[in-house]
């Protein structure tokens, strides 16, 4: 099984779902993106981190980052392996300095924790067949014109796109 590595392109507020957000990643080497709806405080974590904010006091990820270094455990990588019912499965790779730890995780904590450690993110080509998009984007003139392509899985279901040309 292959895996792809991705990162994160942005967030925007969701236009399909009230209070929620959509998390876009990007696989790196390739143009499709997988939009995650994600809620409201999950949004914030991953923004104050890609923002490069510090808050006066430590988040709940932030709380993670130093629990996990003071022990000498490290996040070695975050793995997005399965997508049932719209539903994205995590589970964070983990080393205490003498053997891995896999650790069941909701995709959202567990790309704030990514972002934090600053380790790579993967998926697989089967969840980028069933959830990925393509975002076409042509200039005419002074404006920016973007045209969404769902991938299609094998069962036809497709999944909510973000408006991310903006």
């Amino acid at each position: 099984m292959s895996r792809i590595k991705l990162n994160v392109l942005g967030i925007s507020y969701s236009q399909t779902q009230t209070g929620a957000y959509a998390l876009v990643l990007t696989e790196e080497k390739g143009e499709r993106r997988i939009p995650i709806i994600i809620g409201g405080f999950e949004a914030q974590a991953i923004a104050i981190q890609l923002e490069g904010l510090k808050p006066p006091r430590p988040l709940t990820h932030d709380l993670f980052l130093n629990f996990s270094m003071s022990f000498g455990i490290n996040l070695i990588e975050v793995n997005i392996y399965r997508l049932e019912e719209g539903v994205f499965y995590s589970k964070l790779i983990c080393n205490n300095g003498g053997k891995d730890i896999t650790i069941d995780a909701r995709t959202s904590d567990a790309i704030a924790l990514a972002l934090r450690f600053k380790c790579p993110m993967y998926t697989t080509e089967e969840i980028l067949q069933k959830s990925g998009i393509v975002i076409d984007i042509h200039e005419k003139g002074d404006k920016k014109f973007s045209k969404s392509k769902t991938i299609e899985s094998e069962d036809e279901k497709t999944f909510p796109t973000a408006d991310i040309s903006k």
